[in-house]
């Protein structure tokens, strides 16, 4: 067992999740937090935790490798990844879906994924197909907003995330020559859209919890 993995999209995983992976792949690799930089003035955020504060034990026996940095502004070439995500029907569709019914997905947005209500605002249908593009994203950040277009920036927000955490992925392991593993089957699903749209080659891995 000499195989390496990346473990996307969040830069933290379960005990169990990490086990099973170690089981699978000699090394593991992760980014850390990932606190994107939309404009000068705004940007988002994540706790500057890494995965070796949570499992030393595992990172002291060489078994994680972490550091993986995708912070900061995106690039132009990264832009036009995203917007094509944005702009793709079937990706927008499985993010909308996860959304709606998957508390799992929704638990990367907010500490109360679980709660349905919380995210009543982005569920309805019509949020599927609303115009989205990166651009878009940062004027609104810009901008005093009116309650409706507050709720499109938020969503936008979502969607940058989303798409961004698989892009740099993508780099990563392909830079790196890695496969890419998760236990997220939205996230799963998107990557698998992205890989078959753009035909790229990229070897990837869901681990389905209840099925272990």
């Amino acid at each position: 067992m000499d195989r390496a993995a990346f473990y996307y999209p969040f830069h933290l995983c379960s005990r169990a999740c990490l086990e099973h992976l170690l089981s699978r792949y000699a090394l593991l690799h992760f980014r850390d937090y990932m606190a994107l930089q939309l404009t000068p003035m705004c940007g988002t955020m994540a706790y500057p935790d890494r995965i070796s504060d949570h499992y030393s034990d595992l990172y002291a026996h060489g078994h994680i490798m972490q550091g993986h940095n995708v912070s900061g502004l995106l690039s132009a070439e990264m832009g036009e990844r995203l917007d094509r995500d944005f702009g793709d029907c079937d990706w927008r569709e499985i993010f909308h879906s996860a959304l709606r019914s998957e508390p799992r997905f929704r638990r990367g947005f907010a500490e109360r994924g679980e709660d349905t209500a919380q995210f009543g605002s982005w569920l309805d249908e019509r949020w599927a197909t609303y115009p989205m593009s990166l651009a878009e994203v940062c004027r609104m950040s810009c901008r005093k907003l009116d309650p409706e277009r507050a709720l499109a920036f938020e969503y936008g927000l979502m969607l940058v995330n989303t798409s961004a955490a698989l892009w740099y992925t993508i780099q990563l392991c392909q830079r790196l020559a890695l496969e890419a593993a998760t236990d997220s089957p939205a996230h799963d699903r998107l990557m698998k859209r992205i890989l078959t749209r753009d035909r790229l080659p990229l070897s990837i891995y869901l681990w389905r919890q209840e099925l272990v």
